[in-house]
């Protein structure tokens, strides 16, 4: 059982990969932000597999956090977003 979960947690790592390409290439703010979101949960998968995998349940409070931190930082773009196309102003 413990190699399928290291094998599920090598897979989300590939996944960071390709969301740095993301970062790299996006050609809008809304790309950009959707990679860390990727990253974010990404990480929280690989905390809560390492957290079965190791049976460190520590490590899934890490990843709660880590949830609440990727919800403030979609909320507060969505905000920024919708606050500079209200005046008009391009995408940031």
């Amino acid at each position: 059982m413990t190699a399928v979960l290291g094998a599920f947690a090598l897979f989300c790592a590939a996944n960071v990969v390709a969301a740095l390409w993301r970062v790299l290439r996006g050609p809008t703010a809304a790309d950009r932000l959707l990679a860390p979101q990727l990253f974010g949960t990404t990480g929280i998968a690989v905390l809560l597999l390492l957290a079965e995998a190791l049976g460190a349940p520590s490590l899934r409070d890490v990843a709660v956090v880590l949830a609440l931190l990727a919800l403030v930082t979609a909320a507060a773009f969505a905000l920024r977003v919708a606050g500079s196309s209200a005046r008009g102003e391009p995408e940031p």
